[in-house]
């Protein structure tokens, strides 16, 4: 693959009021592509996430100013969507259908004087309809089906409350050496299991935060970004997993997710195995995600997520670095593009305090729905035939 990431932008994330979710998608795209060297005439191609309402669309092209685009897609997979984005706009700048691709993703959900909790609930019930309704007026939102998921893996593999703590303390951990991220206090385990309940067994600590703002990545050939202002992030294997479980008796709803097939796939197509990463950007809408994921991926044996997160495995200082920037629980949460974002950072060199020595390979998870879809991306500052 010839595809290569050479502009990152990110707006102002968190508590931003004041400025509509296609106003912070735009600003994102004009971040990444000076951040590139380039200019808006010189992108060809725009792909958008259209989030959970649908409140970014096409019509970005016109907010940007943008005309004659050659490639145009509003796409949608969830929180699997800035991997999959990606994987089209590798293959677009790989066949010639386009030069340079914008990829974005932008959100805006809080408001000011409202709790972050109340935040999606809204939204939510008024976007629901029919059969889906009752199900979101009988509380059956997305933290409620995760505590499910959860709980299943706990019974059936002895999972602890105490190691998801374990997740969130490695995360605060990287997110105090991440001047973007909105949680950077200290957090002890003590402070986890002391978080009020908001879906047992998923203590307030285990879900991510809610997040303003937006990020986008730009993508072009690597013969082409020679000549650019950053350093070339190639894009060595993509992946993609659908497992399509139903939430239902025998299934392996809660067991396993699309990460087992996604990231083979990955790996597969970069020509390398799970003993070749460096370190690991993992989707982490909840603590047990995170758990379920390095399982899923052969980190560790299928229900030892537990005991290696608790060990400190993924922790400063752990043989096995994973959400570097804070995540989604401490960083900030911007779907897919929050794991994506910090590895860019982090394959770049560009982390300051909180870089890793070792970044020659950097593979990035997407979770869309309730581990219903599943993106992997591979990643590496050298092309395939110059890694070590």
């Amino acid at each position: 693959m010839d595809a290569v990431i050479v502009g990152l932008g990110i707006t102002d994330v968190g508590r931003v009021y004041g400025r509509s979710a296609p106003d912070l998608a735009a600003d994102a795209v004009r971040r990444a592509v000076a951040d590139a060297g380039l200019t808006l005439a010189d992108v060809d191609g725009l792909l958008v996430s259209s989030g959970t309402t649908r409140d970014v669309d096409v019509s970005l092209q016109r907010r940007l100013g943008r005309r004659d685009l050659r490639l145009l897609s509003e796409m949608q997979a969830f929180g699997a969507t800035a991997g999959v984005m990606l994987g089209h706009a590798a293959a677009a700048v790989t066949c010639g259908l386009a030069d340079v691709v914008a990829c974005v993703f932008a959100d805006a959900p809080l408001r000011a004087g409202e709790s972050a909790g109340a935040a999606y609930a809204a939204r939510r019930r008024y976007a629901s309809s029919g059969a889906a309704a009752l199900r979101t007026v009988a509380g059956g939102n997305p933290t409620v089906l995760y505590a499910l998921a959860a709980r299943r893996h706990m019974q059936t593999y002895g999972t602890t409350s105490e190691q998801f703590g374990a997740v969130a303390v490695a995360q605060r951990g990287w997110a105090a050496l991440n001047p973007l991220a909105q949680r950077r206090e200290p957090l002890t385990l003590e402070q986890h299991q002391a978080s009020r309940w908001i879906a047992e067994p998923l203590h307030l600590l285990d879900c991510c935060l809610v997040s303003n703002g937006g990020a986008a990545v730009v993508v072009t050939r690597a013969g082409r970004a020679a000549d650019l202002a950053q350093p070339p992030v190639h894009v060595l294997g993509l992946g993609q997993g659908h497992p399509g479980h139903p939430a239902a008796r025998g299934s392996g709803f809660g067991l396993t997710a699309g990460a087992a097939t996604s990231g083979l796939e990955a790996l597969r197509r970069a020509g390398l195995r799970v003993e070749d990463v460096d370190l690991l950007e993992l989707y982490d809408c909840y603590t047990y995600t995170v758990v379920v994921t390095l399982e899923d991926y052969g980190f560790c044996a299928k229900g030892e997520g537990g005991p290696f997160v608790a060990a400190g495995h993924t922790a400063p200082g752990g043989s096995l670095p994973v959400n570097t920037g804070g995540g989604q629980l401490s960083g900030y949460y911007l779907w897919g593009m929050t794991p994506l974002t910090e590895a860019v950072i982090q394959a770049r060199g560009r982390a300051g305090e909180r870089q890793v020595p070792r970044r020659d390979v950097v593979m990035v998870s997407g979770n869309g729905g309730i581990l219903d879809h599943h993106s992997t991306v591979i990643l590496s500052p050298h092309p395939r035939e110059g890694r070590r």
